[in-house]
């Protein structure tokens, strides 16, 4: 921020973490809803939004921030995840994830430039509604490798690391009415099913 104060911009953009919400439940969540963050990365974007939104404050600069989710496109896909074997949870303990493809994203934080509103917040998910288990079950049809193994939650904390873990401890559905409404944002990339498709066609042999 001091760096950025000797030449003063006109707007910024910041990419946070949806992980700032923390555990909800598998709940849909807004923009509105107070963040709540369960781990250090999130705890630290929590704290930069709110010294970037005050600075935009002091200095006159509209600061847009962007919630962001799992980020992945055609080069960066979780599919080295599946050649390890890692094992998801049951499907009755499974948790809701979100995503976004990274050329939205990217169109996203251009929109936002563009559009966004001084010290607004903007979910940048797509529009899907799907938990981990299906997303890792598409990518394993699509890029034929073998589907992970399901344990119970009590299992998966035993044989996990602690990255992994702390992605599985939490679960909430992202709403991005704002972000299409607002910023006026078609997605190119609307589900992971379009994505996944894409990546397809640009390497079929990936898998």
């Amino acid at each position: 921020l001091h760096a950025l104060g000797r030449r003063k911009p006109g707007a910024l953009v910041y990419i946070s973490t949806s992980g700032v919400y923390g555990d909800c439940g598998g709940d849909w969540v807004s923009e509105t809803r107070p963040v709540a963050p369960v781990n250090g990365r999130a705890v630290r974007r929590v704290d930069a939004e709110r010294q970037l939104r005050t600075w935009g404050e002091t200095q006159g600069v509209q600061v847009t921030i962007l919630r962001a989710p799992g980020i992945y496109a055609a080069e960066r896909m979780p599919l080295e995840r599946l050649r390890r074997g890692l094992p998801l949870l049951r499907p009755e303990e499974d948790i809701y994830t979100n995503h976004i493809h990274a050329e939205d994203l990217g169109r996203a934080g251009v929109a936002a430039l563009e559009r966004g509103g001084g010290g607004r917040t903007y979910n940048a998910a797509d529009d899907s509604d799907i938990t981990m288990g299906s997303w890792f079950g598409k990518l394993a049809e699509a890029f034929a490798l073998p589907q992970p193994p399901r344990v119970s939650r009590a299992e998966a904390e035993k044989v996990l690391p602690p990255v992994q873990l702390s992605f599985m401890r939490e679960s909430r559905r992202l709403d991005n009415t704002r972000l299409k409404r607002e910023l006026r944002l078609r997605l190119r990339y609307p589900t992971v099913d379009s994505g996944i498709a894409a990546a397809l066609e640009k390497n079929p042999c990936s898998g």
